[in-house]
């Protein structure tokens, strides 16, 4: 599924913003939008998951996986 606000597609948009971080400020950002609680930030962290669990083998899936369970 597509979000689209305003004709933007967010999943475009987060990439964008993206794309020429270096791995250290992603997870800088990624950090920032744990740490800020804020739901808003929910968003642009599910389109990096979804990134990263397309990326990843099913090894790296369950480790994943385990880990989601882990933190519940």
């Amino acid at each position: 599924m597509v979000i689209k606000m305003d004709n933007i597609d967010i999943r475009k948009y987060i990439i964008n913003n993206f794309k020429d971080d270096t791995e250290e400020e992603i997870k800088s950002s990624i950090e920032e939008s744990i740490s800020s609680r804020d739901d808003d930030t929910l968003i642009g962290l599910g389109v990096l998951f979804e990134l990263a669990w397309n990326k990843s083998t099913n090894e790296e899936k369950e480790k994943i996986l385990s880990n989601i369970k882990k933190g519940m």
